[in-house]
């Protein structure tokens, strides 16, 4: 049934899927851009208990826990994938069901992303940053320095790097923004070598949000002691646990976060599905360490 207010439906769609899954079914982009921005150049097939939406390359599909099985999750998709082109599209939690609807649409598996957790009471290393850089709170004469840094780090990711200032903005006027959460590494000169980027959840959950470190300034032990440095702040907030996303073959990530206590459980495995466009081969670009999300 197609509902009167396509945004309520949507909503109303992510809650019942957060209530029973545990997480939300689409991410943090696509959830700012609907509040912020609507359906605005964006393709919608919505109905009472699922929705899929396409917008350039990326298509989003979910259905409400109570009417899966019935084949509207293969219906949505197959109306959103029928014209031609590039398509990628994430199975938040690898749901048996998108793997069938994937193989079905001509979607192969091209990227995994695992969710990692870590419990505040494990005690954490010393790690302090290198001679002459110290690491202090965000203010906001820093946001165009950290749009610089965070374009250079993610440059071979444009989902990440291509932030602008107003989509910083966005950010910052979310209720879990904390600009003491914002850890920068400021160099002797005053330059900004890098920066980790928390998120307070909840009064139990946290999150390295990102971690953002452009290439010059690698090799000098800067992740490590930004990622302790924001463990640190989380659990001076009383947070129970962190988790984070890291890409599955992000091996230098990988061996950090393990490192520092962090653990992958198998459920906690995030999926992107690619279907090329005629002649194309999937795109695995693998970003630095400290990419967060799809």
């Amino acid at each position: 049934m197609t509902p009167r207010d396509p945004l309520v439906a949507i909503e109303g769609v992510r809650r019942a899927c957060r209530a029973v899954d545990g997480h939300d079914p689409v991410d943090e982009s696509v959830h700012l851009r609907l509040k912020h921005h609507g359906l605005a150049d964006t393709s919608a097939w919505v109905e009472t208990d699922g929705f899929a939406l396409r917008r350039g390359t990326a298509l989003d599909l979910a259905v409400a826990p109570e009417a899966r099985g019935h084949g509207l999750g293969g219906r949505l998709a197959a109306a959103a994938a029928a014209d031609p082109g590039e398509l990628t599209a994430w199975a938040h939690g690898d749901h048996p069901a998108a793997r069938v609807i994937a193989d079905r649409l001509g979607f192969a598996r091209a990227r995994e992303l695992w969710v990692m957790r870590r419990p505040s009471v494990v005690p954490l290393p010393a790690a302090e940053p290198p001679a002459g850089v110290t690491i202090r709170d965000f203010g906001m004469t820093d946001a165009e320095a950290l749009l610089a840094v965070n374009a250079a780090a993610f440059a071979a990711h444009p989902e990440q790097g291509s932030m602008s200032a107003d989509d910083l903005a966005e950010r910052m006027a979310e209720p879990w923004f904390d600009p003491a959460g914002l850890l920068l590494a400021v160099g002797p000169d005053g330059d900004l070598l890098g920066f980790h980027w928390t998120k307070r959840h909840d009064a139990d959950h946290g999150e390295v949000y990102i971690i953002g470190i452009p290439p010059a300034a690698h090799g000098r032990g800067l992740g490590k002691a930004l990622t302790v440095a924001g463990l640190r702040h989380l659990a001076s907030r009383g947070v129970a646990e962190v988790h984070l996303y890291v890409e599955s073959d992000n091996e230098p990530a990988l061996r950090l976060y393990s490192g520092l206590g962090f653990d992958h459980a198998a459920a906690d495995t995030h999926v992107q599905y690619h279907r090329p466009s005629h002649g194309s081969q999937p795109s695995h670009e693998t970003p630095s360490p400290g990419y967060d999300r799809p």
